[in-house]
Parts: structure tokens; sequence; C-alpha cells
């Protein structure tokens, strides 16, 4: 096990740290997570630098345990709108919605988290952990259509369920940059046309999958 996978968070603070990291990912989203101080989250919290490092020990400390619970809250999320559905298309439907209609504000974490990642051994096991989590319902979803006749695919599930993460990722950076709004493009059809051509059925055969606009919230 490396030195960064062996670090374990501190605990003092209760409920007022977990207000604490929410903070610190909006700074990190705001500055980077090079650019984020104790003095930065100091000043977004109200919450003296002293007791910061009382909390966390290290800057370090304090960014990775703030990006790994964004990161958990938002696949959190994800799992918990998948469940809301019994039909397995209403249910993709849903989740490529609710990708496609990520903040900005956590486009901007999830570049910092993956950027950081890219250098930290420990960010990387979390990642990929959270990686798996979050397909997961998708191809549950995936396999719930296969079994009950609905959907004949044409390419094997893993495949499918990757493209369609990558299809949702891949928003990230023109998003986050402005290169790119909702009203621009026709991106969620593609999506919703492409998926439902590799799991052999019809979108517009298919309840919940009507053409639709997302939004981005800035």
């Amino acid at each position: 096990m490396s030195e960064m996978s062996s670090r374990r968070p501190r605990r003092a603070g209760g409920s007022r740290r977990t207000l604490v990291l929410d903070e610190v990912v909006s700074v990190i989203a705001d500055r980077g997570y090079a650019g984020t101080r104790f003095i930065d989250v100091s000043e977004a919290s109200g919450v003296a630098v002293s007791t910061l490092q009382g909390y966390f020990g290290s800057r370090e400390d304090m960014l990775i345990e703030a990006l790994g619970r964004a990161t958990s809250v938002a696949v959190g999320a994800m799992n918990e709108l998948a469940a809301q559905f019994d039909d397995p298309w209403q249910q993709l439907v849903a989740m490529v919605d609710r990708g496609l209609s990520t903040p900005v504000v956590t486009w901007r974490m999830l570049m910092e988290f993956w950027t950081a990642a890219a250098h930290d051994a420990e960010l990387q096991e979390h990642a990929a952990a959270l990686a798996q989590q979050y397909r997961k319902p998708f191809a549950d979803a995936i396999g719930r259509g296969v079994e009950s006749g609905a959907f004949t695919l044409r390419v094997e599930t893993a495949a499918i369920v990757e493209v369609v993460v990558a299809s949702i990722v891949g928003l990230l950076y023109p998003v986050v940059l402005d290169h790119l709004a909702a009203q621009d493009t026709d991106y969620r059809d593609v999506v919703l046309a492409q998926l439902s051509f590799a799991l052999g059925t019809r979108a517009d055969d298919t309840s919940g999958s009507q053409p639709g606009s997302f939004t981005q919230e800035s």
C-alpha cells in the first residue's frame, strides 16, 4: 500500500466539518486544486485557519478529503435517482438527463479532481472505485431491459455503458470553458438516439425519450 493510500482522515469537527468540506469544494471549483489554501477556505467558511488545521492536518489532506466527499455524493445521487424507476429505458433516460444537466460548478470540481488524481495514488484509487459505482446503475438497467425482452443488444453492455458515460463526461471541458451551452446543441437527442440503437430498440417507441433540452446551472 502506498504512503498516499495509507492516509486516514481525521474526525474532528463533527457536522461542522461536513459543512467545511462543502466550502472546500466550492473554493476548489473557483480557485483550482493547486490554488486553494487554508486561508481561502477560512475566508469562505468563517472557520479559523488553526481550526481547519486541527480538522484536517495538512492542506493536501483537506483537499483530498473534500474531493473524495464531493465525488461520492455525486455518485450517490445518481444511484438514488436510478432507484426511482422500474422501467429500464426510463431509468437510462433519467440518468442521461441527470448527467448532462450537471451544474457547471460540479464539472469544475470534477475537472480538478481528475487532474489531481493523475498525480495522486490515493485519488486514483478513489476515482476507480467511483467510476465502477457510477456505471453500475447503467449496466443494471441494461441488464433488466435484456431480461424483459425490451432490449436486444447490438454490442456488449460494458461497451454501451462506457460510450454513454463518455458522452456525458465529454461535456465537461466545453461547458467549463464556456465553449458550449445547452441551447446550442441537440446533444441529448444524439446521445439517446445512439443509446437506443445500441440497445436494439427505438427511442421514439419508448416512453420517457422525447427530445428535449438540458440545462447546466452556473
